[in-house]
């Protein structure tokens, strides 16, 4: 790998390092959301990538984690 793409993949590495370490010690950071997103995202990529071989056909689930999803977190990961 060049010297140049290093740089840029460190740069890179530095950014998204800064944003987990943000979300996880951020009193507003919503973390049980990020979590639920990101299990959701995953879910998705790894459904459509399965249904050409399964046959099955995957409807996407877009919809985004919000407060009235059903789950308390009063308490825990700075909420109430």
């Amino acid at each position: 790998m060049s010297a140049f793409w290093e740089g840029v993949v460190t740069i890179a590495i530095a950014i998204v390092t800064l944003g987990m370490i943000s979300v996880l010690v951020s009193k507003r950071a919503q973390t049980p959301a990020v979590i639920q997103a990101a299990g959701s995202a995953f879910s998705n990529a790894l459904g459509v990538a399965e249904s050409p071989v399964t046959g099955a056909t995957y409807k996407l689930d877009l919809s985004y984690p919000h407060a009235s999803a059903g789950t308390d977190f009063t308490g825990s990961f700075g909420f109430g």
